[in-house]
């Protein structure tokens, strides 16, 4: 999901830790340094705008209120989501945005949860908690009962013949670790992207996976996974780590063990959904579009507090920030996204129908509401002074400036896939993993302090960004 961090943030270190004394060799003299270079002049106005962000509610007032009188958004286009738009065009509308509107689409075959149970029925017979995946198949209504199979990782299932599983239930278990740029989900989450798919050309009648997650309890992770075409769906489901855990731990005491699941999704055909859409005007037309947001979807486990209210309630309360402060240059466009969950329909619909526009930047918050600690931006030629620029005036929130290239998130992708700049403000992901897509994520898991520092992120780059007199040019299209 992000990559590994190459250096450690300021913000981790210790304040007041004792230095431990060592005896060296005298060293050498240091080679000559080169002068330093010239700071970064900044407006004033931006150091008033990042201390009035630190003490800014917003972001909570409307994470707190889309988890409270929404609740879950189920992904594929539920009448929460419905209800969710409605709320939130309200919202945007009473907090002074401009221009705001639901832009519809219409979603393909849209998958649903049904019951979801399992039991280790021999030989030590108890049940045990786990979540459908997005797009699983269903066992008959009264449940399949199969052997259990085991796979440490994924590599592991890979390497079986095809048909081999044939009758019996797949489990993968593999071990997800924290850390802090979240590239562990990137390592171990095809067992749930690709692994059930693998699963079904080998012939199993099911798959169970130990949780994409971090956490060791037993709230299980849901998510997506996809078939490739012409590949039947098979029941797959997510277990408790807890619940992964006892299941490998009865493996290995070297009798066969016999598993129950019932898991009945369906698939209820085509369903309209949308995006939420609202500007901040700007002075210049020409300079092009500054595109923030996060995703209004959720997964229906917990009430999508992390996931991503806070992202909404970050980018928005950031944009009325500088709204608040004056009408900036670009104009910068909100966009609440539908069904990233599923596949970012929600993003690939407003790329569509605003690919005729012009971007200057596309960026989003969906990784919780953990501090923000690094910077990163692909901006070159005349853009490039502001990504100094921008690196200086977020500084003193404790942020690091990258080494690499801006990528993005899947709901700006189709965006940035049109030759669009990038820029990201990542957040730390050392418990995000606690929380992701499980029961548990709910607005209890938000530190307001924390919460407030990343719009105060937000506001500033905003402020950079959007008022940057330079021209912020594209970069050549994905392919």
């Amino acid at each position: 999901m992000r990559r590994i961090a190459a250096v450690l943030p300021s913000c981790l270190l210790i304040a007041g830790a004792p230095v431990l004394a060592q005896t060296t060799p005298a060293a050498p003299p240091p080679p000559a340094r080169r002068a330093a270079a010239a700071p970064v002049a900044l407006d004033p106005s931006i150091a008033a705008l990042r201390k009035k962000a630190l003490a800014d509610d917003t972001a909570w007032s409307i994470t707190e209120g889309l988890t409270t009188e929404i609740g879950p958004r189920p992904t594929g286009g539920s009448q929460r989501q419905a209800d969710a738009r409605a709320w939130g065009v309200a919202k945007l509308k009473a907090l002074g945005f401009q221009n705001v509107h639901i832009e519809t689409y219409t979603l393909p075959n849209v998958w649903v949860r049904g019951a979801e149970t399992a039991e280790v029925v021999s030989p030590y017979p108890q049940p045990l908690r786990l979540a459908a995946l997005g797009n699983s198949g269903a066992t008959p209504a009264g449940g399949l009962t199969a052997p259990v199979v085991f796979f440490p990782t994924l590599n592991d299932l890979q390497r079986v013949p095809d048909g081999s599983l044939k009758g019996k239930i797949a489990f993968v278990s593999n071990a997800m670790a924290p850390t802090q740029d979240g590239s562990s989900y990137g390592s171990q989450g095809p067992a749930r992207f690709v692994g059930p798919n693998i699963a079904a050309k080998k012939g199993a009648a099911a798959i169970v996976i130990r949780s994409i997650g971090t956490d060791h309890g037993r709230g299980p992770h849901t998510g997506t996974t996809n078939f490739d075409p012409g590949v039947a769906p098979i029941p797959a489901a997510a277990l408790s780590v807890s619940d992964a855990a006892n299941l490998e731990r009865m493996i290995g005491r070297g009798q066969p063990v016999t598993l129950k699941l019932v898991l009945t999704p369906r698939f209820v055909g085509p369903r309209q959904s949308g995006n939420v859409v609202a500007d901040v005007p700007g002075t210049d037309p020409a300079a092009g579009i500054v595109l923030i947001g996060g995703h209004l979807d959720s997964w229906e486990l917990g009430t999508g507090a992390i996931d991503d209210a806070a992202g909404i309630g970050i980018t928005t309360a950031a944009a009325k920030l500088v709204m608040d402060a004056g009408r900036p240059r670009r104009t910068i466009r909100v966009v609440w996204f539908g069904d990233e969950e599923i596949g970012g329909f929600g993003g690939r619909a407003y790329a569509e129908a605003h690919k005729t526009e012009r971007h200057a930047i596309a960026t989003e918050s969906d990784f919780g509401a953990d501090r923000v600690w690094r910077v990163e931006t692909n901006f070159t030629g005349t853009g490039a002074p502001i990504a100094d620029r921008l690196a200086a005036a977020l500084a003193p929130l404790g942020i690091v400036r990258g080494a690499n290239p801006a990528g993005g998130g899947t709901d700006v992708e189709p965006v940035l896939a049109l030759g669009v700049a990038g820029l990201e403000l990542n957040q730390s992901g050392l418990r995000y993993f606690d929380l992701h897509h499980t029961p548990e994520d709910t607005l209890e898991q938000i530190d307001p302090a924390q919460l407030r520092q990343n719009v105060a992120a937000w506001a500033t780059m905003l402020d950079v960004v959007a008022n940057a007199p330079e021209a912020i040019e594209g970069v050549p299209p994905r392919p």
